[in-house]
């Protein structure tokens, strides 16, 4: 007999997790409008976002010009500094709104998920946030750094180091972006192994692909081809990726 009220109990939580709350029956226009909305407010974001950061960006020029101690920076022709203040404010507007914009996501796809479903919403989005966060800062704190020092060691008592703004903010902007990137292995593992289509076991088995694959990762996603920048990448990779296993073994998968 209580065996029967636990089966029954257990169906009914299940139905549960199982229902969508908030299902109401929508157009395709009305999908549509809904998703227009989300991206327009979310361009209104980034755009405020971008208006913010362009009014301190010489604050911010100064900050990601910090790892490049020693070097002089020419502007090679009229306006490449105002053109250079327009990306460092683009990108950092993105970045600064991204909240807002991973937000509209989430009330977009919502209406759409049940409720175990709308479970894995919150942890995803802030795994993912701090993970690009932390991205970014090891490639500040780390793969700049690394590449530069190289760089300026290489060629130093040879050539004077005397370097484009436009190509530097170049290389920096876009190795701050991609490893933002990748950091965002560990999320993949996670929603790959929710939804049951790999297993921590399975992961665990092709870790020679995965070493291969970060070797190639790191070679592609760094702006340099200095060794040493890209060895870092690769083993933070890695890294991530054996630390994405852990994580789905946790949760039973």
């Amino acid at each position: 007999m209580t065996s029967n009220v636990e089966t029954v109990e257990s169906t009914d939580q299940l139905e549960y997790l199982n229902e969508l709350p908030d299902e109401v029956e929508m157009s395709l226009f009305d999908h549509l409008e809904e998703l227009r909305l989300r991206i327009f407010y979310s361009l209104i974001a980034v755009l405020v976002g971008v208006i913010g950061c362009f009014c301190v960006v010489n604050r911010i020029v100064s900050i990601l010009e910090i790892p490049a101690q020693g070097v002089k920076f020419l502007q090679l022709s009229p306006g490449e500094y105002f053109f250079v203040s327009i990306k460092v404010a683009g990108y950092s507007g993105i970045l600064v709104a991204s909240p807002f914009i991973l937000y509209q996501i989430a009330l977009f796809v919502l209406p759409g998920l049940t409720r175990r479903e709308r479970r894995l919403v919150g942890p995803i989005v802030l795994g993912s946030s701090v993970l690009f966060i932390v991205g970014i800062f090891f490639a500040y704190i780390a793969l700049i750094p690394a590449a530069l020092n190289f760089f300026i060691n290489y060629g130093e008592g040879v050539v004077e180091q005397l370097w484009s703004i436009d190509r530097y903010f170049e290389f920096v902007l876009l190795l701050l972006f991609s490893t933002g990137l990748s950091f965002q292995i560990p999320v993949i593992q996670f929603m790959l192994g929710v939804l049951g289509i790999a297993s921590s076991a399975t992961m665990l088995k092709g870790w020679r692909s995965v070493l291969l694959g970060a070797v190639v990762l790191g070679a592609v996603l760094t702006p340099s081809t200095d060794p040493v920048t890209q060895s870092l990448l690769a083993g933070a990779v890695l890294f991530l990726y054996f630390g994405g296993i852990l994580v789905v073994k946790s949760i039973g998968k």
